[in-house]
């Protein structure tokens, strides 16, 4: 097999200027793909295009998922998609009754409304074209509830449930639609959490830490790489019978 099995495919990445964006660009990369960061932070995504320079061709683009014409004129401009992963995203917590609509609202704006956005501006070229990869990067989150993040639940199981409903959609099309669901993962949005622990109790770093790896049966967290390499089989010859599936990448947390 290739060592480039994704050479003359273009790949759209948000959220693509850190944690599994970064390394997911990277893992397309090596597989030959041309890839299309998108973000809002440019500053952050110009950062990442030099680390990547030397893996293959990489373009920038300023993005926020949560506007629907800001959608629309970077998807204008990157051109015909081959691959979409549906990346970005945001999570904050706060117990339900804290939970006020704009902490709410921001939860699906961000991780559900984007996806939603993103995959409408590639869908129409994929269809005229009878080919395409979607990955919606969503969480353990989705599958199951976690206490204090009600907001960030339903919109990744929102996630979801568009993956599954659109991957019926497109089943016909040569288009496949999926979902990766990681478990905690080592990027900043561990490290925000962190510092939520051990602000808000008395818990040090470290126990803060042995408190969320309770829940990985393999105790370690995941990381950013093994995530990426998911996304990357989902998207190469051979994994067109996998279609409207949520992976979990948790160590064995969902089963």
């Amino acid at each position: 097999m290739s060592d480039t099995p994704l050479a003359g495919q273009h790949a759209v990445v948000t959220g693509g200027g850190s944690g599994i964006g970064a390394a997911i660009a990277q893992t397309l990369l090596r597989a030959g793909a041309r890839v299309t960061l998108m973000g809002r932070n440019l500053q952050r995504l110009d950062a990442q295009r030099e680390q990547c320079a030397a893996l293959g061709e990489v373009a920038c683009i300023g993005v926020d998922v949560t506007q629907e014409e800001s959608v629309a004129r970077a998807f204008d401009q990157a051109g015909a998609v081959d691959i979409l992963i549906n990346n970005a995203g945001q999570a904050q917590a706060a117990p339900f009754t804290h939970t006020d609509i704009a902490l709410w609202q921001r939860m699906l704006d961000v991780n559900l409304t984007g996806v939603f956005l993103g995959t409408r501006a590639v869908l129409p070229g994929m269809l005229e074209r009878d080919y395409g990869r979607i990955v919606n990067v969503a969480s353990t989150a989705g599958q199951i509830g976690y206490a204090y993040v009600a907001a960030y639940c339903a919109a990744k199981h929102g996630v979801i449930g568009l993956t599954r409903s659109l991957a019926l959609e497109t089943a016909t099309r040569g288009i496949t639609v999926n979902a990766v669901c990681p478990g905690y993962t080592e990027t900043g949005l561990l490290h925000a959490s962190l510092e939520q622990i051990t602000s808000k109790t008395s818990r040090t770093d470290e126990q803060a830490r042995e408190t969320l790896l309770r829940s990985n049966p393999q105790r370690r967290f995941v990381s950013p790489e093994q995530v990426a390499s998911a996304v990357s089989w989902l998207c190469r010859p051979g994994s067109d019978a996998i279609t409207g599936q949520s992976i979990s990448i948790s160590g064995g947390e969902v089963m």
